[in-house]
């Protein structure tokens, strides 16, 4: 029974930072309320695109009497805001719809909205521009098992670290699964589908300052050590580091310190990605 609740637990603190990582991601609809006209609106602002068509961004706003215009440039650059007029869908008039230009990979511009209505305006978000990134499409055949390992990962090593602090032997054998997820898919997959999204395949330490392929390396150096110390007697203590280790890591939001492409240099180098969480 002790198995059985600490399975659920595990998967519970599992699905927990999956939609932690979800929710907090720079890369994540921006979320929007606000009321023009005494109608509330819930609209969301993308952050992310595939380099094969511009961006479209769509706002559910029913009232047609609301106007909209995008504002943007390129990021970061001094570049002169341009700004397109949005329009509504013929088959969906309550959306209002402004395109982006679709930029190189890693590429990114920052935008925002000006809604109008009897000449009153009101600029989306209020707190500043959102940030969106392209990149190029990774195939299905490579994303998916990517994501499923390292789910897979998480979910061994939180059941690794419950059964290491109450002493079940059990713990030794998902550490060594835990080893085998992040290998195949942080340290083996993770750079493949970095190579097809921005065309490098590694840009963490030692060779740049991308903070998912770091974080990915930190997890596995633990994980690393705990599987080689636990091989041969048990070690719970050092499981228990690489787990703790590896809940810090899914802590940072995913792909803030990720690849940017450098407008003037034509080089893809890395910066922040501004979140506008709130």
């Amino acid at each position: 029974m002790k198995k059985v609740v600490l399975w659920l637990l595990a998967s519970v603190l599992t699905l927990s930072a999956v939609v932690y990582q979800r929710v907090t991601g720079p890369t994540h609809e921006k979320k929007i309320r606000t009321e023009i006209g005494g109608e509330t609106l819930r609209l969301e602002l993308i952050r992310s695109h595939e380099t094969t068509s511009d961006a479209l961004v769509e706002l559910e706003i029913p009232d047609t009497a609301i106007r909209g215009t995008l504002v943007f440039r390129r990021y970061p650059t001094n570049d002169p805001w341009r700004r397109h007029h949005m329009v509504r869908m013929k088959t969906e008039p309550e959306i209002l719809a402004g395109v982006l230009p679709v930029q190189p990979a890693a590429g990114k511009l920052e935008y925002y909205v000006v809604l109008e209505k009897d000449g009153a305006t009101h600029t989306l978000p209020q707190e500043g521009p959102v940030t969106i990134r392209f990149k190029d499409p990774v195939p299905d055949a490579v994303l998916g098992p990517h994501v499923f390992m390292m789910f897979l990962a998480m979910l061994f090593s939180t059941a690794a670290l419950l059964f290491a602090l109450f002493r079940l032997p059990a713990y030794r054998t998902y550490t060594f699964v835990t080893f085998w997820f992040l290998l195949a898919g942080g340290m083996i997959l993770g750079p493949i589908v970095q190579k097809f999204a921005f065309g490098s395949f590694w840009t963490g330490f030692p060779l740049g300052q991308d903070l998912t392929d770091t974080k990915t390396l930190v997890a596995f150096a633990g994980y690393l050590i705990a599987f080689l110390g636990n091989r041969k007697k048990e070690r719970r203590a050092l499981t228990i580091v690489a787990a703790i280790l590896l809940l810090l890591v899914y802590s940072i939001p995913h792909s803030l310190f990720g690849s940017e492409l450098d407008y003037e240099k034509g080089e893809i180098i890395q910066g922040i990605i501004h979140m506008n969480l709130l």
